[in-house]
């Protein structure tokens, strides 16, 4: 597969995610029951918030709120655009006010340089995959090792770096393979549904302090979720 690695900038946003977590734990169990067994959409954000070190009683309380009368509710909207230098941007958000996170995201686009476009603008861009990640500080596996029981896992691809072993599959193949991983005893540092570019654009120098100025932007706001970018040098 192209790409290049995500995990670096992964570990680098991880605090400041409870919040977050916290809406996407209460809409996944709204809407598919409490049991993260039989709820593999509560199963997946659950095993997110482990591996950013959330709290278990704030996941706790997020599924007692969904099993609650609360009337709260979350629409998923997603918005797209490109950065300084071309770049294409994907914005996943969950929001109770679509108009406040309307504007917050346009905002953010104009005032860093980037322009918000029209839905379809670049969705067709990125592939939506399964992203698993295993710290190899926490495995004696080597890479050889690893590709055999990823490959017999049913994933579609294996990126090795100094720090991990990340593995992309099929969205439909994810659940399967995270368990065969952690029934192989595998202890995984992440484990999440992601979009991936197709291909990626390099980020001209001048244009790099914009950039990460609105990436910070969307990523500061309560409402946006996840933001993805086909930055060459973003992950």
């Amino acid at each position: 597969m192209s790409g290049h690695s995500k995990w670096h900038n992964i570990q680098g946003r991880k605090n400041a995610q409870d919040q977050k977590l916290s809406r996407e734990i209460y809409m996944a169990a709204k809407n598919g029951g409490p049991d993260p067994s039989g709820n593999p959409n509560l199963r997946m954000v659950m095993d997110k918030a482990h591996a950013n070190n959330m709290p278990k009683s704030n996941i706790d309380r997020a599924i007692k709120k969904a099993e609650g009368n609360s009337d709260e509710h979350y629409d998923e909207i997603t918005y797209e655009g490109y950065a300084p230098g071309g770049v294409a941007v994907f914005v996943e958000a969950l929001t109770d006010n679509k108009n406040r996170t309307a504007s917050a995201v346009r905002v953010a686009f104009t005032r860093n340089g980037g322009s918000l476009g029209a839905t379809g603008s670049v969705a067709y861009m990125f592939n939506r995959k399964g992203y698993i990640v295993i710290d190899r500080s926490t495995t004696d596996a080597d890479e050889d090792q690893m590709l055999l029981d990823v490959m017999d896992a049913g994933a579609d691809d294996l990126q090795t770096s100094d720090d991990a072993y990340e593995i992309y599959t099929d969205p439909k193949q994810f659940a399967q393979v995270r368990d065969a991983l952690e029934k192989a005893g595998y202890k995984l540092a992440d484990a999440e549904l992601t979009m991936i570019p197709e291909t990626t654009t390099q980020v001209p120098d001048d244009k790099k302090e914009q950039f990460d100025h609105l990436v910070d932007a969307l990523e500061d706001d309560d409402d946006v979720q996840n933001v993805y970018t086909a930055a060459a040098d973003a992950d």
